[in-house]
């Protein structure tokens, strides 16, 4: 497994080469997707290089070792150094989704439980803003539809990385296992007898799509235009500002109301329709392959949830992973780490699995 390290040393120096020319950074899409594969070179080879030092490390206290027993220590712990070391460059060279590199749009929707949906909804929303924020992330609202108690019947933002992150460490490759339904125990705002009551609310994940990621043919697409409403249905624009683009080949469709003018809603229904056709094209491609995808739940129904905030018990639990934590409020407060590490992790072992078979 680790020979395929030494044809990744022709690439990386090449890179490295190419990223030092002028005329690279004239194309600043070329630089950034270089740039990201380089950094996933780098962390590839430099732990490649740290293993190989502690294996002649470790010849040499064996042999002195030999000599002197005083030694054995040393050896010892070298060898648990490269388990260690040789664990790190395993998990480096595990394929990765090449879409792990990009920035998301992510989706909350209201589901079954009416406006207390629509709250947890927000709160949700809520949540992640948080979590970005603390990576300094930037989070962009592209499109939303609020309810009457100022939750969300659906919003949609983008999610997006300053500079080039570190491999794994974009906002697509963090959030993607967030894709799914969402289940919620506490007593709503609306309930006053004090009963506690089950509502859910949906997640979808997309990596954000660039043009040159999906070809769109604008024969292809139907643009509405129509009047924004905000909460209750109320008419909060008097113009037909609001965009609804369907890609007739495919049904996909993406809108957004935000904006008062027409033309920045068509633009940020655009990057909508972007994402979810690259998201559409992956399904596909993976299905093609045999590949077992994760696939996100799409329907907001109670039974098919990913993950329950109990809110009398302060308790957090993920159904695919097992994760379980009394620290609910932390994490609606944007300490989501812990349980985002438990989908990733698990994630990694499964393909590692798989390599290794």
């Amino acid at each position: 497994m680790f020979e395929a390290v030494e044809s990744m040393l022709a690439e990386h120096a090449a890179l490295e080469q190419q990223l030092g020319a002028p005329e690279t950074h004239a194309d600043a899409r070329l630089a950034k997707q270089l740039n990201q594969r380089y950094a996933v070179l780098s962390s590839i080879i430099g732990a490649w290089r740290d293993l190989q030092a502690l294996e002649d490390d470790l010849g040499a206290a064996r042999e002195l070792a030999d000599e002197d027993t005083a030694f054995a220590d040393e050896v010892e712990s070298l060898v648990a150094r490269q388990h260690e070391a040789e664990e790190r460059l395993r998990r480096l060279l595990v394929p990765r989704d090449p879409a792990d590199e990009k920035d998301a749009i992510l989706e909350v929707k209201s589901g079954e439980g009416g406006e207390e949906s629509a709250l947890f909804a927000g709160d949700l929303l809520r949540m992640y803003t948080r979590y970005a924020e603390a990576r300094g992330w930037k989070v962009e609202i592209l499109d939303a539809a609020e309810s009457d108690l100022g939750g969300y019947k659906s919003v949609t933002v983008a999610v997006k990385a300053k500079g080039t992150p570190e491999p794994g460490e974009a906002p697509y490759a963090q959030l993607k296992f967030e894709g799914g339904v969402h289940r919620v125990q506490r007593v709503p705002v609306t309930e006053s007898q004090g009963r506690v009551h089950t509502s859910a609310a949906g997640v979808l994940v997309f990596p954000e799509a660039e043009q040159v990621d999906v070809q769109i043919d604008e024969n292809d697409l139907r643009i509405d235009v129509y009047r924004s409403s905000g909460p209750g249905g109320q008419s909060v624009n008097t113009t037909d500002s609001a965009v609804r683009i369907t890609h007739v080949p495919t049904g996909i469709v993406a809108s957004c109301q935000n904006e008062k003018s027409q033309l920045q809603n068509r633009e940020q229904a655009m990057r909508i329709l972007r994402a979810r056709l690259l998201a559409a094209a992956q399904e596909k491609a993976d299905a093609e392959a045999g590949a077992a995808r994760r696939s996100q739940v799409r329907t907001v129904d109670r039974s098919e949830r990913i993950r329950t905030y109990n809110y009398p018990e302060n308790r957090i639990s993920d159904h695919r992973t097992g994760y379980k934590a009394y620290n609910l409020d932390q994490v609606l407060d944007g300490d989501l780490q812990p349980v985002l590490d438990s989908c990733i992790d698990a994630d990694l072992a499964t393909r590692l699995e798989a390599l290794e078979q």
